[in-house]
């Protein structure tokens, strides 16, 4: 793994940059400066940008977003969410009719076309997880106690991220819960990232790829499971796991993936 100085000397390698949201582009609260300009660079050059997100919300919600962080609405025109993707499945009843949210209230656009089938946990087909509860949103322990009777039903997870900063705080995401979920026994099905599926949204098989994130569990390991190159972005969900640059190959050794080249931040 290198550590890469600059985006702009090796982008012309590639053909479609698929790049994270969350830790990249933005911490939940604000844009990276450095990251719009390498953005604007890729436009400049007629390179395909696609937004790639964890988020289990409609692709819709992620735009609105980005927009009133003031992005550009010219960069916007690939965005895939792990909710977008869910969200299909969902509408076919791939998982049965009737689900119960496991999530908070602003998660429900993900089911807007099927709330009606929205029920409670004892009588529901599917349980569909897009994060915590607002009231137990740092306590995993008491998803262990409030699913240990519903592991026969499928947990339907929308955004595979254990965690996430927003800003300089970090919260819990919708995979920590389905972890819970499997470790006392229970079947997870997962939308997003690091799971091959969602990248066929995302480009084709001719198209030489360049993966960005900050995620190892997820970004990192999907470019890694579709055999791409990537960049690790280091000042993200992992940078208080390490001190230095010289113990990123133990880090990455422990998550079991390997980066093409590391930044602390994307920058052109």
């Amino acid at each position: 793994m290198k550590e890469l100085n600059h985006l702009s000397d090796i982008y012309n390698n590639y053909d479609t940059f698929v790049i994270d949201l969350w830790g990249v582009v933005h911490n939940g609260m604000a844009l990276n400066p450095k990251a719009i300009e390498a953005i604007e660079q890729l436009e400049n050059n007629s390179k395909k940008i696609v937004f790639l997100s964890n988020a289990p919300r409609p692709s819709s919600n992620v735009i609105n977003f980005l927009l009133k962080m003031n992005m550009n609405r010219k960069y916007l025109l690939n965005v895939m969410t792990s909710g977008e993707a869910a969200m299909h499945a969902i509408n076919k009843n791939k998982f049965g009719k009737s689900f119960f949210h496991l999530g908070p209230p602003r998660d429900t656009s993900v089911f807007e076309k099927v709330k009606d089938n929205r029920v409670d946990l004892e009588s529901c087909d599917f349980i569909l997880c897009t994060g915590l509860f607002d009231d137990h949103e740092d306590d995993l322990e008491y998803y262990r106690n409030y699913l240990k009777n519903h592991i026969s039903k499928k947990l339907v997870c929308t955004n595979p991220d254990l965690t996430v900063h927003r800003g300089t705080v970090e919260e819990l995401c919708a995979g920590s819960v389905a972890k819970v979920f499997e470790e006392i026994g229970g079947e997870v099905v997962y939308f997003g990232k690091p799971h091959k599926e969602i990248y066929k949204r995302c480009f084709g098989p001719n198209e030489k790829v360049l993966a960005i994130g900050d995620n190892l569990r997820t970004d990192i390991k999907g470019a890694n499971n579709l055999k791409i190159d990537c960049i690790f972005i280091t000042d993200g969900v992992h940078r208080n796991e390490f001190n230095n640059f010289s113990e990123l190959n133990k880090l990455l050794g422990k998550y079991s993936v390997k980066a093409n080249y590391f930044q602390k931040e994307l920058k052109w």
